[in-house]
């Protein structure tokens, strides 16, 4: 007999949140509340307490000094015992919070002694496992039946710390096994950015990866919608940081969000809407700090379907330049080049190529924020093919809409606007999606104004 008391689910919410919406006792507080006010948002997945992750990685990285390293573990202390000491009982969390901060002090001191992956993935992961504790213990504070459970039971990976690769399938069985019956009755409340692989070691969907472990625990349990939150009231018409006229976008396609994310937006994840398309699955963005601002809905179709939707800025380039006059008529020179790149394992993001020459621009595979380089062995091959040409001190603009590609003048009339600045590398007609193109860094946001303005804000 079904108790009428209790709040009924109609459909099923992952709902993920941020290191913003879980830095401190207030902000798990206002999270907490998003929560109880949706009966449909079973599964919580939830980051690391801001900047704690930042922490982790610094220890993982091995550090020898013992009082620096201590004060890395005072810092997180602090952290933690202070959203401890605003909790109604503190002691029903307070032994696995210290046992935890306690664990990270030895792997911090292995790290100092023999750095690894596997070792790294090991200490960042405990940003997620204090937090889950602290915020599982606020939602039984606040009348919601909550269950902390640990992600790594369900979200299996292969190996490859640092940036594992999952297995949809094993994600999908694990799930209905152990996770399923648990939502029926609990809001769960697991760990984003974390899985394991097959021996149960622990591993890591690389940096901002909260995102995608959402939606691919959306995916396995066949949630109906995905709720991101964040920081900000869903996803503007360009970072408000640049352009104070930055418009919120009420609803946008997945195509267009996935262009966005995949050239520097930073409100999503780039891999988060892959498991979100592969089935279907709305995802909402919105802010913890003001949850009745609305938000961003990303969903297959939109009611509109604007020429220009949005500007993105993804700085930190690396543009390489390869010339060589045997490319002149060569079929197989650009196909040498490749296999050396994919020898090396660099991938490749832009590409534009010439008579005599191709310039392409490095993929933003690691987790330092730093510029992408070529490794020195990839260089030397490459030299010896052909001149190589390496440049830093880029950004990459794009401009984001529908048809671009097919609509007569539009990309004359946004370089109308960008005669005084040096463009590079300018890339248009791979997707009906985007036309974008490098320029140098200290230009960059003023660019990015002055298109805002033309094209969003004068309209």
């Amino acid at each position: 007999m079904l108790n009428a008391s209790k709040p009924q689910i109609t459909s099923l919410t992952v709902a993920k949140f941020g290191g913003t919406s879980v830095a401190d006792f207030a902000a798990m507080k206002r999270s907490a509340t998003i929560i109880k006010k949706n009966p449909n948002a079973r599964l919580v997945l939830i980051s690391a307490c801001s900047g704690v992750t930042n922490i982790l990685v610094a220890l993982a990285a091995g550090v020898t000094d013992a009082d620096e390293r201590q004060q890395h573990l005072t810092n997180l202390d602090m952290i933690h015992l202070k959203i401890l000491s605003h909790l109604q009982d503190p002691n029903r969390v307070a032994h696995s919070i210290q046992g935890l901060l306690d664990h990270i002090g030895l792997l911090a001191e292995q790290a100092a002694a023999a750095p690894s992956l596997l070792l790294t993935d090991q200490l960042v992961a405990n940003g997620e496992l204090l937090s889950t504790h602290l915020f599982t213990q606020i939602l039984q504070e606040i009348g919601v039946t909550a269950h902390r459970f640990d992600i790594r039971k369900v979200l299996r990976t292969n190996s490859q710390f640092g940036q594992a690769i999952p297995d949809l399938n094993a994600i999908s069985a694990l799930s209905e096994q152990h996770l399923l019956p648990k939502l029926q009755d609990h809001v769960v409340v697991s760990q984003g950015f974390i899985g394991a692989n097959e021996q149960g070691l622990t591993t890591t969907l690389g940096r901002g990866g909260s995102d995608y472990s959402a939606a691919l625990m959306a995916e396995a349990i066949n949630a109906e919608t995905l709720e991101i939150w964040t920081d900000v009231p869903g996803i503007y018409t360009t970072d408000p940081r640049i352009a104070n006229k930055a418009k919120p976008i009420s609803e946008i396609s997945f195509s267009e969000a996935s262009e966005m994310a995949n050239f520097g937006a930073k409100i999503l994840h780039p891999s988060t809407l892959v498991p979100a398309i592969r089935q279907q699955i709305p995802v909402f963005v919105g802010s913890s700090k003001m949850p009745d601002a609305g938000g961003t809905w990303i969903k297959e179709t939109t009611n509109s379907s604007p020429l220009f939707r949005a500007l993105t800025l993804r700085c930190n380039q690396t543009m390489v330049t390869l010339t060589s006059l045997n490319m002149f008529h060569n079929a197989g020179f650009l196909a040498e080049v490749f296999r050396i790149l994919s020898k090396y394992q660099v991938s490749v993001d832009l590409i534009t190529t010439s008579e005599v020459s191709v310039s392409l621009t490095l993929d933003q595979t690691n987790t330092s924020g730093g510029a992408p380089s070529l490794p020195d062995a990839a260089l030397n091959e490459l030299t010896q093919l052909c001149s190589v040409d390496v440049e830093k001190e880029l950004c990459l603009v794009a401009l984001i809409g529908n048809n671009m590609s097919q609509t007569s003048g539009s990309v004359s009339d946004i370089f109308t606007h960008l005669n005084d600045y040096d463009l590079r590398m300018i890339c248009f007609g791979a997707s009906p999606h985007n036309v974008c193109f490098l320029a140098k860094e200290n230009k960059a946001k003023h660019i990015v104004k002055r298109l805002h303005q033309a094209l969003f804000e004068n309209k």
